[in-house]
């Protein structure tokens, strides 16, 4: 699509925003309705499509994807009435005689760029969020999930006419031609990399975004933890997707005294989760391309592996791995691996991990597995994080009823819920000033007695 094209959507799209539709709370529901039905409808479609770019089960793909699609969609339909309202605030009594309220309004005409990792869930999500907050919406999935992109586009253009929503395939040229258009917002899911490039074209119209990123989220296991379960449930996060998950935990920081137990557990439990064989099982997806397959080859030190560390190069695979004695200086742990592989580094004191961690950029999850509510509190507490979860990872994204999102470096502003809703919206602070009685103080000629009165407000 060549930018003229681009800059005819986006005008085609402004000019149906400026008819006040989706100010209306009734088409923005009718809109969510039809989106839910017509997922429902392709689910097998939209299945397939993600088998096919990541080689993701059914199962995995309506439990990480589809389902939440499903369900953060239901969620907006019952609650989009109530965030649209106007509500009302407090006014000072110097502003006496008046009504002050905050009202939602949309941005007007969005951009949503989503990643190739979950193609499906980090399209929609946002999407769903956006209609509920009255915005018409440009599309731009991957070039890297091509056959989902290609089911988004078709489920999209069946559910909406292009002046309301609508979705831009294309690679690099057709992102920068979007980046250079002048858009109400903009909300990004990727890499660092293309986050800054984003940031850097939106404020040259000053455009507000969202940038949903990554970074090296560390998963703490304390000496108190429960080892079999903390193993159970950072190996299903960890190798969730291949390790292609944003808040995958990235490396794991084990207390001295049980690394041992620890590493033996997660051995147990890929073998459990996995099979022998992790790379003839079907229900194992794969690396995203070879580009990404060398790039995490390339990671994997053979002298520090413990568990794992095959590879095929032909489907694209690599199997769980395990890196034990691993330290700040390894490669692996010089850049977010966002693949199969689980550093594990050891610590005897829980201040030196927090102090170590706040010295990296802030990460867009912390994981903690302990029993100690002291040690849970304190790391929660002193560490700089976007969320996380205490005893398991992963889940913390899967409600709408917290918002989701980095801080510094691994991203700005969040979704989910009210959350996404917001993100979406402009609040208007207005106040309604009566006209029945008119405060002499402010106005000039200031006199003595007017300034005292304003002292005695303002204070």
């Amino acid at each position: 699509m060549t930018e003229n094209d681009i800059r005819t959507l986006i005008d085609n799209q402004k000019k149906f925003f400026a008819t006040g539709r989706t100010l209306d709370i009734k088409y923005r529901l009718s809109a969510l309705k039809k989106l839910r039905e017509t997922i429902n409808s392709r689910l097998d479609e939209i299945h397939a499509a993600i088998k096919k770019d990541l080689g993701k089960s059914a199962f995995e793909t309506y439990m990480c994807e589809t389902g939440l699609s499903l369900s953060e969609i239901s969620f907006m339909l019952k609650h989009t009435r109530r965030y649209s309202r106007e509500h009302r605030v407090f006014t000072p009594l110097a502003q006496f005689a008046s009504r002050s309220f905050v009202k939602p309004s949309p941005y007007g005409t969005v951009l949503i760029m989503s990643p190739w990792n979950y193609p499906f869930l980090l399209t929609i999500d946002p999407l769903a969020d956006a209609i509920a907050a009255g915005n018409t919406v440009i599309i731009k999935p991957s070039a890297y999930s091509p056959a989902t992109s290609a089911v988004i586009a078709k489920l999209i253009a069946e559910c909406f006419p292009s002046e309301y929503v609508t979705v831009i395939t294309g690679g690099r040229e057709e992102n920068k031609a979007l980046l250079k258009q002048n858009f109400d917002y903009i909300f990004f899911t990727g890499s660092q990399a293309v986050g800054r490039e984003v940031m850097r074209n939106a404020a040259e119209n000053l455009t507000p975004i969202s940038l949903e990123l990554g970074g090296k989220s560390p998963c703490i296991v304390d000496a108190t933890a429960n080892i079999s379960l903390a193993a159970r449930r950072i190996v299903f996060g960890k190798y969730l997707n291949c390790g292609q998950t944003c808040v995958a935990p990235d490396y794991v920081y084990c207390h001295a005294s049980v690394k041992d137990r620890f590493i033996e557990a997660v051995k147990k439990e890929i073998t459990r989760q996995f099979g022998d064989k992790p790379l003839a099982s079907p229900d194992y997806g794969k690396i995203i391309n070879a580009a990404h397959f060398e790039r995490i080859n390339k990671l994997i030190d053979s002298e520090k592996v413990v568990f794992g560390g095959a590879g095929n190069p032909d489907t694209l695979q690599i199997a769980p791995t395990v890196m034990d004695n691993v330290n700040r200086s390894d490669k692996v742990m010089q850049e977010e691996i966002f693949g199969p592989v689980m550093p594990i580094m050891t610590f005897t004191d829980i201040k030196a991990v927090i102090t170590d961690v706040n010295s990296q950029p802030h990460p867009l999850a912390l994981y903690i597995f302990a029993r100690d509510k002291k040690t849970i509190k304190q790391v929660t507490k002193s560490c700089s994080f976007g969320g996380g979860c205490v005893n398991d990872t992963i889940i913390h994204l899967a409600t709408s009823n917290m918002g989701f999102g980095g801080v510094g470096a691994s991203g700005i502003g969040s979704y989910h819920g009210k959350a996404g809703f917001d993100a979406f919206s402009h609040h208007k602070s207005i106040v309604d000033k009566k006209t029945w009685l008119d405060l002499p103080m402010r106005y000039r000629p200031y006199k003595k007695l007017n300034g005292r009165l304003i002292h005695m407000f303002l204070k």
